[in-house]
């Protein structure tokens, strides 16, 4: 405890004024003679002990008196956290205007709520002090010092924001401003809702020196439901195709939903719906079907109706519906069953089949083609290798029949830069299909239902491969001696599948068996490369196009769709322009795209070539800020205290008036009328006991 006026302390020597009165005040008695004390029996005798506890009482009571009136004159204070100084203040404050802002209470949106409190803040420091406004969007006007006229007219501006910030990325931009500052005296303020998937404190990030402020801020209810993630039941959608899409609906409330509704759009039109229920505190997945109708992009959206918290009502999503299979065949020379692929390939209207003689492979072929079939060649060349490793790293499939008479020194070395086992020998004891892994991988949802005694293949002569421990790869079909018929080797972002049989009659029957049919075509259609379905805002994404170009003369362009699909179906023209030239790097002849956090608006976007549209693009809103758990003044206390941070105060409005609040943090807690009511109270008591106490 401090005083304001120490000097005032001089007239506690007051106090001995009552004790004189005490020691000199003696009561005097008159003698009187008796001639036989026999008379004093009758008299009550005067207790001295009763006496003397009433003296000290009353002597008590007029030290304290005395005592307190000469502090509250002193005025006594318990020192602030945020000691005042001489000289100008320099302070920043930051006022989080994320999504979960939205939410509120009696007073309004907690946005609003904030605002209303940092022009509190800013009231309470004198016009010659300097001030920062930081919000999430970290924008470039906010880094530098204004006046507080400036600081309230900023504060008008403060929008709500998609973009979401770490608290100790805040507090570390706001410590790292303030450095350049002269000041002796600085402060920082957070007027946040504190998010718990946002707060944390780590003191190695925090400057103790400084005096950090929380000013928490609470809805009055708190309710969210929102669209958290999207997802196809497939990976791949085509034209003409019956598909299912997921969504995972979540409620963030303290009531049970019974009669939600999911609304499906595709390219601006209500194809779908679905209804759900989904408890308090809990998620739903919600299915939807709907049957692919356009080529090429689809715009999708899903959506459903929710107060007070929307901008996560709505998510959209977009993908490309592939009409066909771009599919290359490599023919060893001496090879008997060019004719099986080709009769399997060519006549489907699914692909678009390409056929080349082991002698004259097209190189430049490979990167159109999804899947690449090595159909029986005699040796695999450094070449081949090369172009091979290429085109698996880049998301393509390549399947690999061995020649029967193969050069296995060439196929060893390839196998060795391809990562793949090495062949050991060639088995020509007859053996039969042991198991099929049906219920994962190649061949999920091939079959409708799995008939335990179905005829499997029959093998009569087959290459052995070294065991392998290799997590990339996965054994489909086993022989009955426990080697791998068909292993799939995972290698960069494509897939190897490598065959222990060739494809010759007089080794298998696998290209006449009812199985050769559906591995082959399921192989083709994992062979597409199935893009991400949305990406998020504000965020640096990666997004790969597939293209040779790079862009030098004319750059690409990442355009907004000037209209976007409502919950309602409508259509509504954008509120401005978002046009963006991204970052780009060409790598392996495909085209990388970086964001770089320039896209801030949920919507469906697009990346054009000059006029030309090269993919359609779907962004959402991060979902964290849906997430509607917040630390209470408790709970932020007590991750201070485990953290042993002093230097952070919390200060909740709904307390008392936040301007005398902050005054006490800064000025100290003042204690002079406590101690003018305990003088008065000490003076009541001395009447009391001199009324009430007798002796």
């Amino acid at each position: 405890m401090n005083f304001l006026f120490p000097t005032f302390l001089i007239g506690l020597a007051a106090i001995a004024i009552p004790i004189i009165i005490h020691l000199f005040n003696f009561r005097k008695y008159k003698k009187i003679y008796f001639t036989n004390v026999h008379f004093l029996k009758e008299l009550k005798q005067e207790s001295d002990s009763k006496s003397k506890l009433k003296e000290w009482l009353i002597l008590a009571m007029r030290i304290l008196a005395i005592t307190c009136l000469v502090f509250a004159f002193a005025q006594p204070f318990i020192p602030g956290k945020a000691k005042a100084t001489q000289g100008d203040k320099a302070i920043s404050i930051y006022i989080d205007n994320s999504f979960s802002m939205e939410s509120v209470n009696k007073k309004g949106t907690l946005l609003e709520n904030a605002k209303l409190y940092a022009t509190e803040i800013a009231n309470t420091f004198s016009a010659s002090d300097q001030f920062q406004l930081l919000t999430n969007d970290f924008e470039g006007k906010h880094q530098r010092f204004i006046s507080k006229e400036e600081f309230i007219e900023q504060l008008n501006d403060v929008k709500i924001s998609s973009a979401t910030r770490a608290l100790t990325d805040v507090i570390k931009r706001q410590q790292d401003f303030l450095q350049n500052s002269s000041s002796k005296n600085k402060r920082i303020f957070l007027v946040s809702d504190f998010q718990k998937n946002a707060t944390t404190f780590n003191k190695a990030d925090i400057d103790t020196s400084l005096v950090i402020t929380c000013i928490p801020i609470a809805s009055t209810e708190i309710n969210n439901i929102y669209i958290d993630s999207v997802w196809f039941e497939t990976p791949v959608q085509q034209f003409g195709t019956q598909q299912i899409i997921h969504a995972s609906v979540i409620n963030k409330s303290t009531k049970d939903i019974e009669t939600g509704t999911l609304k499906l759009f595709i390219n601006d039109k209500q194809v779908s719906l679905s209804s759900f229920s989904v408890t308090a505190g809990n998620k739903q997945d919600v299915s939807i079907g709907f049957t692919v109708k356009d080529k090429g992009i689809n715009k999708g959206l899903l959506s459903i109706e929710d107060y007070p918290i929307t901008y996560d009502d709505n998510f959209y999503f977009s993908f490309d519906a592939q009409t066909t299979i771009d599919a290359l065949v490599i023919n060893g020379k001496d090879t008997k069953t060019a004719g099986n692929f080709k009769s399997l390939l060519q006549n489907d209207s699914m692909f678009v089949y390409t056929e080349n003689a082991e002698v004259s492979i097209d190189y430049g072929l490979f990167p159109k083609e999804n899947i690449i079939v090595l159909n029986e060649l005699s040796a695999l060349t450094s070449g081949l290798t090369a172009e091979l490793q290429k085109f698996v790293s880049n998301g393509g499939s390549v399947v690999l029949f061995p020649n029967k008479k193969a050069d296995l020194a060439s196929y060893n070395v390839a196998f060795q830069n391809l990562l793949l086992p090495q062949i050991m020998a060639f088995d020509t004891v007859r053996t039969k299909t042991q198991s099929i892994k049906f219920e994962q991988g190649l061949y999920e949802g091939v079959f409708d239902k799995i008939n335990q005694q179905m005829d499997l293949p029959m093998v009569l002569q087959h290459y052995e491969f070294k065991q392998t421990t290799n997590s990339s790869t996965q054994n489909i079909v086993l022989l009955q001696n426990g080697s791998p018929l068909i292993s799939q080797h995972n290698i960069g972002n494509g897939k190897l599948y490598l065959f222990a049989i060739p494809s010759d009659a007089a080794c298998s029957n696998f290209l006449k068996h009812a199985l050769f049919v559906p591995t082959i075509i399921k192989m083709a259609i994992l062979s597409l490369k199935p893009s991400p379905i949305y990406y998020k805002t504000s965020s640096n994404e990666a997004i790969t196009i597939v293209s040779v170009s790079n862009f030098a003369e004319k750059p690409l362009h990442i355009i907004k769709d000037d209209a976007s699909a409502t919950s309602t179906g409508s259509v509504t023209a954008a509120t401005k322009k978002v046009d963006v030239i991204p970052e780009h790097r060409l790598v392996n002849n495909a085209t990388t795209l970086f964001t770089q956090n320039q896209l801030t608006e949920a919507g469906q976007y697009e990346v054009l070539e000059n006029t030309t549209v090269l993919k359609g693009l779907a962004f959402n809103f991060d979902r964290k800020e849906s997430d509607m758990n917040f630390y209470t003044k408790e709970e932020l206390q007590k991750q201070l205290d485990e953290k042993n941070l002093k230097n952070i105060v919390i200060i909740e409005p709904n307390e008392k008036a936040l301007t005398n609040a902050l005054q006490e943090a800064t000025d100290g807690k003042k204690l002079w009328k406590l101690f003018l009511f305990l003088a008065l109270a000490f003076l009541l008591s001395e009447i009391l006991i001199i009324r009430l106490f007798k002796n």
